[in-house]
């Protein structure tokens, strides 16, 4: 799987273009999300890095992320199609789509102006301290996964 470097101003530049052939009636390739509560659900992991909407885990479902669930997402391998969805992930009732879909956009535009340095060692929400290459994977690949799910 190519990962895009959300780092990278150009690669950022491709996303925004990408996420910007969305609209509310896009249909997905598959999965049951619509367009609105995919970009919701893709603006959770963001929200987990930069806001405080979500509990951390603790203790025992803190070691099970750690031990089973953090190799999947920040690995290279591509998220499978219909994989199952964390249930903080879980996206009921429709949005927004302007809001969701801006949001998302601002989220990219934040990590861009960050930069790389800001997110080495940064403490994830359940996986622990990262390098900012495994940030980059967690963001972006999920973005390219649903990104391509509507075929955009």
């Amino acid at each position: 799987m190519n990962i895009p470097n959300i780092f990278q101003a150009t690669e950022v530049a491709q996303l925004i273009e990408r996420i910007n052939m969305l609209s509310p009636s896009t249909k997905p390739l598959w999965g049951k999300m619509y367009s609105d509560q995919m970009l919701a659900h893709v603006n959770v992991a963001y929200e987990m890095a930069f806001e405080d909407l979500h509990p951390k885990p603790k203790g025992f479902k803190k070691l099970i992320l750690k031990l089973f669930v953090k190799k999947a997402v920040i690995g290279p391998k591509a998220y499978s199609k219909n994989s199952r969805t964390a249930p903080v992930f879980i996206i009921k009732g429709s949005r927004d789509f302007e809001v969701e879909r801006k949001r998302l956009i601002n989220y990219l535009n934040k990590v861009l102006s960050l930069g790389k340095e800001h997110f080495e060692q940064l403490e994830s929400h359940g996986f622990g301290p990262l390098s900012s290459e495994e940030w980059n994977t967690l963001f972006a690949k999920h973005l390219e996964h649903h990104l391509q799910q509507f075929g955009v």
